[in-house]
């Protein structure tokens, strides 16, 4: 009887160790989850707070988000990062995550250990796409150099060009400011933010591909393109 008994106890030990074993391997394998989701996912649809807010103003500002800046990641913030994310050519999920956070110019510790690649290849196109805007149109105005700034991103989506900024940039013949040097000045910081819009889909040229200055210009195809808008000095067409 004692020996039944004893061994009803250790079967149910047993049983009782199984189901702590099993509770604790699920809530381990929850928290590591969640821990990964929020590196892979920082705001998503569904996200509140101050990230949020920033997400939303960015791109209030560029024009991609339309609604209320209010720090709620709701169905428009969600297309507004899609709409982002699609002319940026980053994964388009509506998810804010490292990449795209960078690419918005939002660091956090989780996007900058897990997107060093994404936000030093960003980087690299915002100090080109600036020097080039410093070289080519320093002496604009602010959407001017923007302008600039656009076209040359224009010319990356363009089948009749380089699919990258640097190759637009330095393609033989296309801009004065690599032939002459002025492309290896320092630029200032305003040349910087007009990269920076430019690069996050500002376009003030209407989709032009070519700019040029009418007081100066000798080439004859040039003027005839069809024109898209007149900034300042330049006269940007397609």
């Amino acid at each position: 009887m004692l020996k039944n008994k004893k061994r009803k106890i250790i079967v149910i030990a047993t049983i009782m160790m199984i189901i702590i074993a099993i509770t604790s391997t699920i809530l381990v394998y929850r928290n590591y989850k969640e821990e990964n989701e929020s590196i892979e996912a920082l705001s998503k649809y569904g996200s509140r707070g101050n990230e949020v807010t920033q997400i939303q103003k960015k791109l209030k500002q560029w024009g991609y988000y339309s609604g209320n800046v209010d720090g709620i990641y709701g169905t428009q913030t969600v297309n507004a990062v899609k709409h982002f994310q699609r002319k940026n050519g980053l994964k388009v999920d509506g998810i804010a995550g490292p990449a795209t956070l960078a690419a918005i110019g939002i660091t956090t510790t989780s996007s900058s250990s897990s997107s060093s690649s994404s936000s030093s290849n960003y980087n690299s196109n915002l100090n080109l796409l600036a020097r080039l805007i410093y070289g080519e149109a320093r002496g604009e105005s602010y959407t001017g150099q923007v302008a600039v700034g656009a076209v040359c991103m224009n010319r990356v989506k363009s089948s009749s060009f380089p699919n990258t900024l640097s190759g637009v940039i330095y393609e033989p013949g296309a801009f004065d400011a690599v032939r002459d040097g002025q492309i290896n000045l320092t630029p200032n910081s305003t040349a910087r933010k007009a990269a920076q819009d430019a690069l996050n889909g500002w376009d003030p040229s209407y989709g032009a591909i070519y700019y040029f200055n009418p007081s100066t210009a000798t080439n004859k195809w040039i003027w005839s393109r069809p024109m898209t808008v007149t900034i300042g000095k330049h006269r940007f067409c397609k």
